[in-house]
């Protein structure tokens, strides 16, 4: 587990190097992640361990909603004065998931069931 810890942990120090590197607008954790993808797919060494690392967190992932929660009660009265604007957001981005999650699916659908298509 420690092993994988570690392999998450030099993951995200990359992502945080490229993104202040490059100046990238999106933050290091975030693109470390897209490395680590990267490199699972590649099938990469260094992948001993990550189940249990990532179970092991995953497991406390409620806790991480704890910091939120107290963010929430403690801006409630801004929430409260930009709340037109936050569910006009709210509405457009899950609307806007929704139609490029739908888009996705019926081009895989279609890929998939074309003759010769992978499956």
């Amino acid at each position: 587990m420690l092993r994988g810890l570690a392999v998450l942990l030099v993951f995200q120090l990359a992502g945080e190097v490229l993104t202040h590197l490059f100046a990238l607008p999106l933050p290091g954790p975030v693109v470390g992640m897209v490395l680590l993808l990267l490199a699972l797919e590649l099938r990469l060494p260094g992948r001993d361990g990550l189940h249990a690392a990532s179970g092991g967190l995953l497991a406390f992932l409620s806790l991480l909603f704890v910091p939120a929660g107290v963010g929430i009660v403690r801006h409630a009265p801004r929430l409260v004065a930009e709340s037109l604007a936050l569910m006009a957001s709210l509405v457009l981005s899950t609307a806007a998931t929704l139609a490029v999650t739908g888009w996705i699916a019926a081009r895989l659908l279609r890929r998939s069931s074309a003759p010769g298509g992978r499956a």
